[in-house]
């Protein structure tokens, strides 16, 4: 968020306060170095890690741990992969044992090609979660009531997707983006499928909280580029929203005052 137009207008998230709404990942990146040009570009304080991913035997600069700045970035730990709420829950596990963090990406997928979430294996892995005080983000599908399910079960905020994981598709359904926004209290992040700025503005010109990005960053030509545009773009859809924007009409509508005009 830009801190001279609005500085009072930080994230909060389990107590946690950001000042970047967009929340970055580090998979598909060409190298670790341009993963990191990435991270620094664009300005976040959040970067998922895929657990299930890590190379856990790699050490020094051959271990993506190594180019994460955790001075600067909250880790979170995700369940990409996991198919069952049992799995999920493992792998939150097995990040809390390796000195991660409590806070976790849950993702628990039903469907090898769409990489659709199983919603009801997730609002499962996350009661469970929850109870045992890990701060829980959900990726879900863009469904209000299965939102406010994850709500009221303890997560601290949820995470429907724009479109499938990676596809670049943008925002499918932003009438469904608004109805969550409508119904649950707790942060909105966008998911999952954003594909360039223009989405991640449109996201938050909706109303959601933050944007989650990482194949739109990471397949970009010009991958740091694309992450400043990110930066930009998410900042722009948030002064937007705050702004307010003018309501559509049928027809057009003069600028300029018409009356007192000069004969």
């Amino acid at each position: 968020m830009s801190e001279m137009a609005h500085p009072a207008d930080s994230l909060v998230i389990a107590g946690h306060t950001f000042r970047s709404r967009l929340f970055i990942g580090t998979g598909k990146y060409p190298s670790f170095e341009v993963m990191k040009a990435c991270h620094e570009a664009s300005g976040a304080e959040l970067v998922t890690v895929a657990v299930r991913r890590l190379d856990l035997g790699a050490k020094g600069e051959a271990s993506m741990m190594h180019w994460i700045d955790t001075s600067r970035m909250k880790l979170l730990p995700n369940t990409a992969l996991c198919y069952t709420a049992e799995d999920a829950v493992r792998t939150c596990r097995l990040a809390e044992e390796l000195g991660m963090s409590k806070w976790v990406k849950l993702e628990v997928l039903g469907d090898e090609r769409t990489l659709f979430p199983d919603v009801e294996e997730t609002v499962k892995a996350a009661r469970i979660l929850v109870k045992e005080g890990f701060t829980v983000l959900p990726y879900t599908s863009d469904d209000p009531i299965t939102a406010r399910k994850l709500e009221d079960v303890g997560c601290a905020a949820v995470m429907p997707l724009a479109a499938p994981i990676g596809s670049g598709l943008g925002i499918r359904n932003p009438h469904n983006l608004r109805l969550i926004r409508e119904t649950v209290k707790v942060p909105v992040i966008v998911d999952a499928g954003v594909g360039t700025a223009s989405d991640a503005a449109i996201a938050m010109e909706l109303g959601c909280d933050g944007v989650l990005m990482n194949t739109a960053i990471a397949g970009a030509k010009e991958p740091a580029r694309m992450a400043r545009a990110m930066k930009q773009a998410v900042e722009a859809g948030r002064d937007a929203f705050l702004a307010g924007r003018i309501p559509r009409k049928a027809y057009g509508a003069a600028s300029s005052p018409l009356t007192g005009l000069v004969d």
